[in-house]
């Protein structure tokens, strides 16, 4: 357990600090909800101890005194207690006082200032700002720390203790060993805790990667010590040491997904700012993909010290399914979600892990085309968020993006937008776009009709968020997307000029019907006019270039926003007999009954919904018997 100490003179008695006072009645009533978190903070600060006299004996090699830089726990059940012992640097008795009986003020200010009433949120807050000690209390009913500061001489050890009321007591002690042992006493509901497999549960989920052996002796008093953590992060090892199947096994471990990952990515970054990343793109959609408050993120070493679980300040949202971690070795062993979303620096890395993300997906959709097909299954309409959230990647996000086209063996969504261009008409300047509530729909839209006697490739949008996507898109490469339900088509360099001349007095001729038309059906649309991109349909709505779609007006309501009114245009097929046949016939019920019902149909054609479906019907059923003379019905057959 820890070497033998001999009480020594100049025992005290001290009062704590008042914000000491203040903290250890917080920590011993209050933050019970995650108490586990007490051995985090211990095997940290054991941690750090070590990395303090690696450092120190760089230049003062006897201080290592040719120890291991180690960790070791210790248990009793039967008389309660827990021990950590470190061979880090240890404390002197000035120190012990000055470490475990103050803190700085600016610090115990700024950590009640955070405290939000939530147990398990606020105890996540203990060792961010240096009260990582005091968790102790949380589980222990009394805590000793004997300690001898390297490089001094054994009878210079001391021995702290308290039972967090407001005083402890420090007293000199001859230590054989340099370093720090920690006793906590535990209280009898916090018993639970020595136990040899809780303990190695809680290394192996917090301090895994520290990097330093954590030893455990796993029975009572007795028996040889093993070593429960990796002792070094697998991430800080150089790629070339690593197996495929040593970062699968990993992946496993920091994701608690059974599975494989698809693809991942170990990177490096040294020079202004130095980090590691070792990212992963799962083979499945986790259950809470659409709970956008659903906890996400990295985890977050800092010097292979774990910090966060789910730090998600280092990936946009639409990249929610990356797992991983990301070690810093710059940011501050403090640092805390609020210092995360303030901090220029978490922003630059930000950035430059969000293109690494982006560039392992682009290799995978080269390299391996079906796996990318299967990545597109599960994440592909999360990945279309990115254009609305991630302006300056909206080139990159564009290359990962699929659909189906008219061009495409039934619905799935596998031609890239690189493919779609490769594969454009000569002539042909941009990138056409229909967006419908089903592939069915978008597939049947009247208004890819011109285009589809052209030659020319349109995409078939049919998730709820693609109108939203494509409108943030704006363009690839260079060429403009182009919803074909809105504005002009742009087909006159692909249209003949016999073919121009002809549809422009066609649109003359049609201008009478058009101006009758509108009168019918009078604020129900912007106007009536002749149309170039129908080939087998009477009519059709189309919008002005900047009007929501019926796609994107359903998902913006849908979230409860208020979306300003819109008027279609109504476009006529000149050629279509339906349209003839309105041209013959003078004003009257008929005329606007057939109207109303070209008006309706393009609303339905569309996938939108009739504002008075019992009108529609009432006026199919008076051109239907109009249709069909009185006395026509079928004979009766008598047998």
């Amino acid at each position: 357990m820890t070497d033998a100490t001999t009480p020594a003179a100049n025992a005290q008695t001290r009062g704590f600090q008042a914000e000491v006072k203040q903290l250890l009645r917080l920590m011993i009533h209050s933050l019970y909800s995650h108490r586990e978190i007490f051995l985090r903070e211990l095997i940290s600060n054991a941690s750090d101890a070590c990395d303090k006299l690696r450092f120190r004996a760089l230049a003062e090699p006897a201080l290592a005194e040719g120890d291991e830089l180690a960790v070791r726990i210790d248990f009793d059940n039967a008389a309660k207690t827990i021990t950590l012992t470190d061979t880090g640097i240890g404390m002197s008795r000035d120190e012990a006082i000055e470490h475990l009986g103050t803190i700085a003020k600016s610090g115990t200010a700024e950590f009640f200032s955070r405290l939000s009433g939530d147990q398990q949120k606020d105890s996540q807050l203990i060792g961010q700002f240096g009260v990582g000690f005091y968790s102790a209390f949380i589980v222990a009913a009394r805590v000793e720390v004997i300690s001898r500061k390297a490089g001094a001489a054994a009878d210079e050890g001391v021995r702290w203790e308290s039972a967090g009321e407001g005083e402890f007591t420090v007293e000199s002690v001859t230590r054989e060993q340099r370093g720090t042992s920690i006793v906590l006493h535990l209280r009898d509901d916090a018993v639970e805790f020595a136990d040899a497999w809780r303990l190695r549960q809680l290394v192996r989920k917090y301090s895994d990667h520290i990097g330093f052996p954590v030893y455990l002796r796993p029975d009572a008093g007795k028996g040889e010590y093993e070593r429960v953590n990796q002792a070094q992060a697998l991430w800080t090892l150089p790629r070339q040491e690593l197996k495929d199947e040593d970062y699968r096994e990993f992946y496993r471990h920091v994701s608690h997904d059974p599975g494989e990952p698809l693809a991942w990515g170990h990177n490096r970054v040294e020079g202004k700012r130095e980090y590691t990343t070792l990212l992963y793109v799962p083979s499945a959609a986790p259950f809470d993909l659409w709970n956008r408050d659903a906890p996400r993120g990295l985890k977050l070493y800092v010097r292979r010290v774990f910090i966060l679980d789910d730090a998600e300040q280092f990936l946009p949202l639409y990249l929610r399914f990356v797992k991983g971690v990301v070690d810093s070795a710059d940011l501050p062993l403090n640092v805390s979600r609020e210092m995360l979303q303030h901090d220029g620096e978490v922003e630059a890395m930000k950035g430059a892990i969000t293109r690494r993300v982006l560039d392992i997906l682009a290799k995978l959709a080269e390299d391996d085309p079906a796996k990318y097909r299967k990545f597109w299954g599960e994440f592909g309409q999360v990945i279309k968020e990115g254009p609305a959230e991630d302006h300056a990647n909206r080139e990159r996000i564009a290359k990962l993006l699929r659909f189906a086209t008219t061009r495409s063996e039934g619905e799935a969504q596998e031609v890239s937008l690189a493919e779609y261009v490769a594969r454009m008409v000569e002539g042909q300047k941009h990138i056409y776009y229909v967006a419908a509530d089903s592939y069915a729909a978008a597939k049947g839209s009247p208004h890819i009709e011109a285009l589809a006697k052209r030659g020319i490739e349109v995409l078939l949008l049919s998730d709820r968020v693609d109108e939203w996507a494509m409108s943030h898109l704006g363009e690839f490469e260079g060429r403009q997307l182009r919803d074909v339900t809105r504005g002009d088509l742009g087909l006159e360099d692909l249209t003949p000029t016999v073919e121009r001349d002809a549809a422009e007095a066609a649109a003359k001729e049609l201008g009478e019907l058009c101006e009758r038309l509108a009168k019918v059906l009078g604020e129900r649309v912007e106007g009536v006019r002749a149309t170039q991109r129908l080939a087998d349909s009477a009519a059709c709505l189309v919008r002005d270039e900047n009007d929501l779609g019926p796609q994107l007006r359903k998902l913006l309501e849908a979230a409860g926003q208020k979306v300003p009114p819109t008027k279609p245009w109504l476009e006529l097929n000149p050629a279509h007999p339906l349209v003839r046949r309105l041209e013959t016939l003078p004003a009257g019920e008929q005329f606007d009954d057939l109207s109303a019902l070209l008006l309706d149909q393009a609303t339905l054609a569309e996938g939108g919904s009739l504002a008075d479906p019992a009108a529609f019907s009432q006026r199919l059923n008076r051109l239907l018997l109009a249709l069909v003379p009185a006395g026509s019905g079928p004979s009766r057959i008598i047998t």
